[in-house]
């Protein structure tokens, strides 16, 4: 089998990685054992990079094209892959040992990404702010420029209302957890949409500082931070 290749974002952490929409496709990679690399890319040099091998670019809510990460490249089959959900349901289709949409869950796990969503947008800013924290200075001025658009500056201007509206937001999505009286969002099954939420974790704990981290962690219980390590752990890559 040949090696798939991830496209991914540099920044200036140990690593490398810390977006977490990029990070959703390597947890699939991880969990199915698939092989794979991952390219990296500066955040100012992506619509050039994507556009140099043939990406689709995605759309802004105001219809304008823009390329991102992530992208992936299957040699195997020859597919050219941008969006992490779309990642997602082709690699469930092509290699659907170990799956991520249980049960015919597809439909199910689209719904609770757009609303994961929803609970977060709202307190994004400061997620924001810090993200563009740990990019080169080219990046970081082009991450602003690109990321305001739909994400209005300043950013840092409403910090203790986004930290409450993020908390709000988890608390709903414990409560989705405690219906299913289980380890996992589908209760004793792990799905995507255990990755999804611990990609976002993962985004928060990469960026943020220490004790903003440690904030998050003691929500629920310390449910959060549990819910990062035992999808990792599943997915190999603790």
């Amino acid at each position: 089998m040949q090696t798939l290749v991830l496209y991914d974002t540099l920044s200036n952490l140990p690593g490398n990685n810390f977006s977490a929409n990029p990070a959703k496709p390597r947890f699939i990679l991880s969990y199915k054992g698939l092989p794979f690399v991952t390219a990296w890319v500066e955040y100012s040099d992506i619509s050039i990079a994507m556009k140099a091998i043939g990406a689709k670019p995605n759309k802004r809510s105001d219809g304008s094209d823009f390329c991102t990460v992530p992208v992936l490249n299957d040699p195997n089959t020859g597919a050219l892959i941008s969006d992490s959900l779309e990642i997602a349901s082709y690699l469930e289709k092509t290699y659907p040992e170990k799956a991520i949409f249980p049960n015919n869950s597809e439909s199910l796990i689209r719904e609770f990404n757009s609303a994961h969503i929803r609970l977060i947008l709202p307190a994004v800013k400061s997620i924001f702010a810090r993200s563009a924290e740990i990019l080169s200075p080219a990046s970081a001025k082009f991450f602003i420029k690109v990321r305001s658009i739909d994400v209005p500056l300043p950013w840092d201007a409403t910090y203790d209302e986004d930290w409450a509206l993020l908390e709000k937001g988890h608390n709903t999505a414990y409560e989705w957890y405690q219906k299913t009286d289980g380890k996992w969002f589908m209760g004793d099954t792990f799905s995507y949409a255990d990755i999804i939420v611990a990609c976002y974790l993962l985004w928060f704990k990469r960026v943020l500082k220490d004790e903003e981290w440690v904030r998050i962690s003691s929500w629920n219980g310390g449910k959060w931070a549990q819910v990062l390590a035992d999808v990792e752990k599943e997915c190999g890559l603790a």
